[in-house]
């Protein structure tokens, strides 16, 4: 049986894990093994990245996995097939350019009414002069005053009709671009599939297999919402996603993970190699390549002895005679020649005549088809495969000079990349191909040219604009990387537009307080201590806080680690006044009078007007010198803030006074500090009390 007639199982999308950018899929098939193995699970997307597939057998059955592969089929669409919006854009296409046609055949013929001019008959030159009547200029203006005020009120109503139409272009246009990309392109319906290679069945086996696949074009970024209430230590704070994919499947109903890790990373370790003291050892040869057998060359000479291939007749041949005639088409444009292939020497490794596993050795089994020659002569596939020597990873070059000598060719063994090792990938070259290349295995051409399109388009939802306040994960993540899932199933199409998913509720610690620094601006902000007392770190994003079931602000959420504490600011109190007043007092002291004393004299009042006890914190500021001569010495009740505790980091010389207001109170605070300043370091003019 082959694999074009492989039995088919249905499969169903069961989760998605959302990394920085890219998902990971997991999709679920059921059936009954065939005899020889071979199953086709259908449903993977356009954009599935074939190096990414992996398979299992889930449960306790004897069953395994041997092979996965990823195939592509693409079959004409029926005639009926349903394709709405793009059937709708069409249509409307043709109405606009019927409405634009339209209004130009009205603008034209009122052109053509507004040139109507009076001609007089031509005259003899032995006729006398004619007067014209002015009746008939009146009565021809007339005429095309009112042919002219009916085109022109048509003109108007096409004019509309054209507005309306380019409206309802343009909204079905917007509508196909937000579509969902899950739906088959026009004219041709693609299906990818996984070819399994099922082993160790026994009869009727029943079994439930794992497909694992990544795609690219899905972003997340972390959004929240907080709902508090005044008077209680705790709060409800609901960790959302705004999620965007455009993958080309539909996510419905299924488990969504996100992750902050980046799914394209390198996860190959370093090998070292041993240093050895001696004699110079050769390296071992690559796994999976071998010496190709001797007298290669003599496979091919009964073709090349049946002398060269018929001509093949051009589209446009003739008939003369009963007997087609070839009619000389147009000579195309000139194509540069591609390079010649590099010679093969009498050692070059490849694969010949028979089986792959036979002359490739080693790794899995594999087939071989026959490469047809495609037009112009290139053959298919390219590169240096099992035929010739690998490639050897080196720096281009330069362009030899003329007459010089040839470069020498590599030396030690051959370096296989990963596309020659896969040997069910491989094309074996005809006999049309050149003689370095004919019997021997390429790596075959990229024919899936359509998916890496559907790839390089899906990237585009990385340059979607992102909400207000939103951060991308890997650069809030910072150093770690954390997994959330989702506590319920959910819906995302592939449109390439935001979409919210509900991932859970986190409990945080809430703790209101109020923070003013009257010297830089004299209004009291209310603020939100947010502590988080998880073992999961909150990713900074955007916050809608809710107090008392009253939405107050969407504020930026910092990054929060596990333990630790930030503020979120929620505005002005109005509720809380503040006033600072400041007094200096300059003076001299010392035997001499060479030290200079600035008095600094601080006064800070405040007004509780809510209904309710509230904490007010007070920052100030105290000069820091650097000269171990000038001296400042501090005359208030306030403390320094504890680096350790503090939520953000604060400024040198930073002051605090924690006071606590009840509803209507009233607070008095004095504070100041006196600057010692040597003759030798004061300056000279200039503002020394600010």
């Amino acid at each position: 049986m082959t694999i074009g007639a492989a039995r088919r199982w249905g499969s169903a999308l069961d989760s998605v894990v959302v990394y920085a950018q890219g998902a990971l899929c997991r999709r679920l098939a059921r059936g009954v093994v065939p005899p020889d193995g071979r199953v086709r699970v259908t449903g993977l997307p356009r954009t599935v990245d074939p190096g990414s597939l992996r398979a299992r057998v889930l449960g306790d059955s004897a069953v395994r996995v041997t092979e996965a592969r990823v195939e592509v089929e693409a079959e004409p669409r029926g005639a009926g097939a349903p394709d709405g919006l793009r059937g709708e854009a069409d249509r409307l296409h043709e109405v606009h350019a019927a409405a634009l046609a339209r209004r130009d055949r009205q603008a034209a013929l009122i052109a053509e009414v507004g040139g109507l001019r009076p001609v007089p008959p031509p005259r003899k030159r032995e006729d006398p002069h004619r007067r014209t009547p002015v009746e008939a200029w009146l009565e021809l203006a007339d005429f095309v005053d009112e042919r002219l005020a009916a085109l022109h009120a048509r003109l108007a109503e096409l004019d509309e009709a054209v507005l309306l139409a380019e409206h309802e272009l343009e909204v079905a246009l917007d509508k196909l671009d937000r579509a969902s990309t899950d739906a088959p392109p026009a004219h041709v319906e693609t299906t990818v599939c996984a070819v399994l290679t099922l082993d160790g069945a026994g009869a009727a086996d029943e079994v439930e297999v794992e497909l694992e696949y990544g795609v690219p074009g899905a972003v997340w970024v972390p959004t929240y919402r907080l709902t508090h209430r005044q008077g209680d230590g705790g709060g409800r704070l609901v960790l959302r996603a705004s999620v965007a994919q455009r993958t080309g499947e539909d996510w419905t109903g299924v488990r969504i993970a996100l992750a902050t890790a980046d799914l394209r990373r390198r996860t190959d370790l370093p090998a070292l190699r041993s240093v050895r003291i001696g004699r110079r050892q050769s390296a071992p040869a690559p796994s999976g390549w071998r010496e190709p057998p001797a007298g290669l060359a003599d496979l091919f000479s009964g073709y090349e002895a049946a002398g060269p291939a018929p001509e093949p007749f051009a589209v446009g041949s003739a008939l003369r005679g009963g007997v087609p005639v070839p009619v000389a088409a147009p000579a195309p444009a000139a194509v540069p020649a591609p390079p010649p292939p590099p010679p093969a020497g009498p050692a070059q490794p490849g694969a010949a005549y028979g089986s792959a596993p036979e002359f490739l050795g080693g790794g899995s089994p594999g087939r071989a088809r026959a490469a047809a020659p495609r037009p112009g002569g290139r053959p298919r596939g390219g590169g240096a495969g099992f035929g010739a020597r690998p490639p050897q990873a080196a720096a281009p070059a330069a362009p030899a000079a003329p007459g010089a000598a040839a470069p020498p060719p590599p030396v030690g063994p051959p370096q296989p990349s990963g596309a020659e090792l896969d040997y069910a990938a491989l094309v074996l070259a005809g006999p049309e191909e050149p003689g370095a290349r004919r019997g021997l295995l390429f790596p075959g051409a990229s024919a899936d040219a359509v998916a890496d399109e559907y790839r390089r388009r899906a990237e585009t939802v990385a340059a979607l604009p992102l909400p207000r306040h939103a951060v991308r994960p890997r650069a809030s993540a910072g150093s770690f990387d954390h997994r959330f899932d989702a506590a319920a199933r959910a819906d995302v199409p592939s449109d390439g537009t935001w979409h919210t998913v509900t991932v859970g509720e986190i409990p945080v610690v809430l703790h209101t307080e109020h923070i003013c620094v009257p010297s830089v601006d004299q209004t009291v902000y209310a603020t939100l201590a947010v502590s988080n007392t998880t073992r999961q770190a909150l990713l900074a994003g955007p916050v809608e806080v809710t107090v008392d079931d009253d939405f107050l602000v969407t504020a930026a959420l910092p990054t929060l680690a596990p333990g630790g504490v930030r503020r979120l600011g929620l505005g002005p109190a109005e509720g809380v006044r503040v006033t600072r007043r400041t007094h200096l007092k300059e003076s001299t002291a010392g035997l001499r009078n060479n030290v200079t004393v600035l008095d600094h004299r601080v006064h800070v009042e405040l007004a509780n007007r809510l209904t309710g006890p509230v904490t007010v914190e007070v920052h100030e500021r105290v000069p820091v010198s650097s000269e171990p001569d000038v001296r400042i010495e501090e005359r208030a009740d306030w403390t320094a803030p504890d680096e350790g505790a503090a939520p953000e980091p604060h400024a040198p010389g930073t002051r605090v006074w924690r006071v606590e207001l009840p509803a209507g109170g009233t607070a008095a605070l004095d504070g100041g500090y006196e600057i010692r300043i040597p003759a030798g370091k004061a300056l000279v003019d200039g503002n020394r009390r600010s």
